[in-house]
């Protein structure tokens, strides 16, 4: 981001400090069955209508449609690992996530995590 886009100190300030916070991205990376991603965002928005997602979390969904299989991936940023692993525990804990999760394991020819540390 460059300092220009900032139209006054304060803010600046806040977003320096919420910067200096958010200490892990985690990213989780779906490779998914050819001609399956439909099936996904649907599912996915479906999911994001139903607050199935953490409340506090900050997720990004991207896709991308390069290489051998589409790919969708998820990024949240985290103060802490203890901070995700409490999110996780809560979020996969309950009964519509399960089922949701269900339907989305047929799309997924294979997937990865990656936890990333803040410099």
């Amino acid at each position: 981001m460059k300092w220009e886009s900032f139209n006054n100190f304060s803010t600046l300030i806040i977003f320096l400090t919420i910067k200096s916070i958010i200490m892990y991205t985690v990213r989780d990376v779906f490779h998914l069955k050819f001609g399956r991603f439909q099936e996904a965002k649907a599912l996915f928005d479906d999911a994001k209508s139903k607050n199935m997602f953490p409340e506090s979390s900050n997720m990004r969904i991207l896709s991308d449609f390069t290489g051998h299989s589409y790919r969708l991936i998820l990024e949240n940023d985290h103060k802490s690992l203890a901070d995700y692993e409490k999110e996780m525990s809560e979020g996969m804990g309950k009964g519509d996530w399960k089922t949701w999760y269900e339907k989305f394991k047929p799309l997924v020819h294979d997937s990865y995590r990656e936890i990333l540390k803040k410099w």
